[in-house]
């Protein structure tokens, strides 16, 4: 069943993401000024930040890509992470950002962590677009370097964010309200 698009109400409108990236990609910028740098986006729902994120920075950047499941289109997380995806080149040495669309319960970015840490990068650090800190389970104790935006307890869509694969599309990051029952 498709979920109806009259359910997503409008928390951070396209315009407001917009500038909110253009920032984040110059404090990005000043903070690796001199260096090299690698993006690695978390599919699917980190593409378009990581998209404009990008093109907002001016040191040198590789992107690669991650893919990991815990959601299983479901509207909570399932609590099991499993690595759908591994990066496709070395990252020993190199300064590292994990790009994510939200870090809410921090399960899968503290594995992320760890899988990422035993390559021994230069460094590891973390860019999100939102970050809801009253869904952190326990044990997950995250600093995040980059946020876009700390959101309520609420499931949001739009701009990457999803429900069962729907509304990545939307320009805009929504609360969606599911249908009584």
């Amino acid at each position: 069943m498709i979920p109806e698009r009259s359910r997503v109400e409008v928390m951070l409108s396209a315009e407001t993401i917009q500038d909110r990236v253009a920032e984040l990609g110059a404090q990005i910028s000043r903070d690796y000024a001199g260096r090299d740098l690698t993006l690695i986006g978390i599919l699917k729902g980190s593409v378009p930040f990581l998209s404009d994120l990008m093109r907002h920075i001016t040191v040198p950047v590789q992107i690669d890509f991650l893919e990991v499941s815990s959601y299983g289109g479901a509207m909570e997380s399932s609590g099991i992470v499993r690595l759908v995806k591994d990066l496709s080149h070395p990252i020993h040495g190199k300064d590292v950002l994990i790009v994510e669309d939200i870090v809410d319960t921090g399960l899968t970015l503290t594995y992320l962590i760890e899988l990422l840490t035993a390559q021994d990068p230069a460094s590891t650090g973390i860019a999100s677009l939102l970050d809801k800190p009253s869904g952190r389970t326990e044990g997950a104790d995250l600093d995040v370097d980059y946020v876009g935006f700390t959101i309520p307890n609420a499931f949001v869509v739009g701009y990457g964010l999803d429900l069962g694969g729907y509304f990545r599309n939307l320009p805009f990051v929504g609360i969606y309200t599911p249908p009584e029952e």
